[in-house]
C-alpha cells in the first residue's frame, strides 16, 4: 500500500503548489494542512505560512514560519519570510542583551538543520578514521603530521556537529515556544481572570512557555524579559 500512497502524496503536494502559484490560497492550505496531517515538513509549514501571509492572516503565518524554522532553522528563505511577517505584528519587543558568545553559538548552532549536523558528523567521523591510517601508515613525517592533526580535527567536527544535533533534537522534543493566536490579550499576575493586569500581547507574539504544569492557563516570558500568566487557549505552540 505503501508505493500506491507516495506518488499520490507528491501530487497532492504539487496540486496545492499549483494552487498556490494560481492565488487560490484556501485550496492551498486545506490541501498542505491536510499533508501535515501525516507527518512534520519544513517545506510544507514554509508554503502554508505564505498562504497565510498573503491572505493577511499574520499570526497564522508567523505559526508556520515558527515551525519551518524549529525544522530548518538553517534555511535562509524560512527565516527571511518569518522576520517578514514578524514586521507586521504590532507587539515591537527588544530581546534582553546576551553575552556575544552566546549569540555566536546559537547561530553556529542554527547554521544547519539537525540531519545536516548529523550527516556532517558522521562524514567527519570516516574522515577522522582515514585520516588515522594515513597517520599510521604514511611513511614521511609530513603525512603522520597531517594524519594526526587532521584526525583530531576531525574528531572536534564530529564531536561538535553531533552536540549541535543533539541541542536542535532536544529543542525540538521541548516545544516551549507559542504565538499569540488572539487579537489581543491581557496578561496577568497569577493564573485566574482576578489576577492584576500586567501588559497587553497582541496576535503573532513569539512567546516562551515557562510554566506548562497547568492546563487553562501558562506561564510565559518574553524575549524582553517580561513574565505573566495568559490563557492557553489564545495561544499555539509551536
Amino acid at each position: 500500500g505503501l508505493v500506491c500512497m507516495m506518488p499520490l502524496q507528491a501530487q497532492t503536494k504539487a496540486e496545492a503548489d499549483s494552487a498556490y502559484a494560481a492565488g487560490k490560497y484556501e485550496d492551498a492550505i486545506s490541501v498542505y494542512t491536510a499533508l501535515l496531517k501525516k507527518g512534520e515538513s519544513a517545506d510544507v509549514y514554509y508554503n502554508l505560512g505564505n498562504c497565510y501571509y498573503r491572505t493577511d492572516r499574520i499570526a497564522r503565518a508567523v505559526l508556520n514560519y515558527e515551525r519551518a524554522a524549529l525544522l530548518d532553522p538553517g534555511d535562509s528563505d524560512i527565516r527571511f519570510n518569518l522576520e517578514l511577517a514578524r514586521s507586521k505584528t504590532i507587539d515591537k519587543i527588544t530581546p534582553e542583551s546576551e553575552m556575544f558568545f552566546i549569540t555566536w553559538y546559537k547561530n553556529v548552532v542554527d547554521w544547519m538543520g539537525m540531519d545536516a549536523w548529523a550527516r556532517t558528523g558522521v562524514a567527519a567521523f570516516v574522515l577522522a578514521c582515514v585520516l588515522v591510517l594515513l597517520y599510521f601508515l604514511g611513511n614521511k613525517v609530513s603525512w603522520k603530521k597531517a594524519g594526526f592533526f587532521g584526525a583530531l580535527a576531525m574528531v572536534v567536527v564530529a564531536a561538535l556537529a553531533n552536540v549541535f544535533a543533539w541541542t536542535q533534537h532536544k529543542r525540538l522534543e521541548a516545544r516551549t515556544g507559542a504565538v499569540v493566536m488572539a487579537s489581543s490579550v491581557v496578561v496577568k499576575s497569577t493564573p485566574d481572570e482576578s489576577g492584576t493586569d500586567l501588559f497587553v500581547l497582541h496576535e503573532g507574539t513569539r512567546v516562551e512557555i515557562i510554566d506548562d504544569t497547568m492546563k487553562e492557563w501558562k506561564e510565559i516570558r518574553l524575549a524582553d524579559g517580561k513574565v505573566g500568566w495568559m490563557p492557553a487557549k489564545e495561544m499555539e505552540v509551536i
